[in-house]
C-alpha cells in the first residue's frame, strides 16, 4: 500500500500535467488579458458560454460605457458580436457591434439593430458609438467601442455571440448550439 506521501505527490503531479494539457483558450480568465491600444477598463467578467470575455469601464457622469468584447470566432474567417438589448433579454431586439475579418485581413466593426432572426442588416443602433475599432490575434477578436447611455443607467441586458463565416461583407447565420442559445445576461453598471 502506498504511503500518504507519495499519494500526496502523485496527486500533485498529475494534477499539474492535467494543468499542462488545458489549452490556453480554455485557461484565459479576463483578468490576465491585455490589448495592444494599452486600453485598461476598470472591471472584466468571464462570460459563462462561448469561451467569451467582457472587459468595461462605466462612467456615470458622462453615461457612457466603453467595452473590450473579447471572443473566438466559430470558425478562422468568422464573427464575434456584442450586443446590448433595450427591450428584451435576447437577440431579437438588440443592439449589436460585430467584427470580422475584411478581405485584405483588416478588422472592421459595424452595427446591426437586429429586428428580426430572418434578416441582420448593417444599420444604426439606438446608441451612440464612438472610438469603434477591432484587432484580431492569438485565435480571438476582440470589439472596442464606447456607448452613450440614457442618464442614470444602472444595469443592461447584453448578448453576446460568434458566427462562423462572412459572405460579401454580412454575417452568416449562428450555429444553434447551447451555448449560443445561452449567450446572455445581465451586465450591473
Amino acid at each position: 500500500m502506498a504511503s500518504p506521501q507519495f499519494k500526496a505527490v502523485l496527486f500533485l503531479c498529475l494534477s499539474s500535467l492535467m494543468l499542462l494539457l488545458i489549452s490556453p483558450s480554455h485557461s484565459l480568465k479576463c483578468t490576465s488579458q491585455t490589448f495592444r491600444n494599452n486600453k485598461q477598463y476598470t472591471n472584466c467578467t468571464d462570460l459563462p458560454y462561448l469561451d467569451a470575455f467582457l472587459h468595461w469601464t462605466y462612467t456615470p457622469s458622462a453615461s457612457s460605457l466603453s467595452i473590450a468584447y473579447v471572443a473566438p470566432p466559430a470558425k478562422p474567417d468568422g464573427w464575434v458580436a456584442w450586443a446590448i438589448n433595450p427591450t428584451g433579454t435576447g437577440m431579437s431586439g438588440s443592439q449589436a457591434l460585430l467584427t470580422f475579418k475584411q478581405p485584405d485581413g483588416s478588422m472592421i466593426v459595424n452595427t446591426y439593430n437586429i429586428s428580426s432572426y430572418s434578416q441582420v442588416v448593417k444599420s444604426r443602433i439606438a446608441y451612440d458609438v464612438s472610438d469603434a475599432s477591432a484587432e484580431h490575434s492569438d485565435g480571438v477578436m476582440r470589439i472596442f467601442a464606447t456607448l452613450a447611455l440614457p442618464a442614470n443607467t444602472k444595469s443592461v441586458n447584453q448578448v453576446w455571440q460568434v458566427g462562423g463565416s462572412v459572405t460579401e461583407g454580412a454575417p452568416n447565420q449562428h450555429e444553434f448550439e447551447t451555448a449560443n442559445l445561452n449567450s446572455m445576461g445581465t451586465l450591473v453598471l
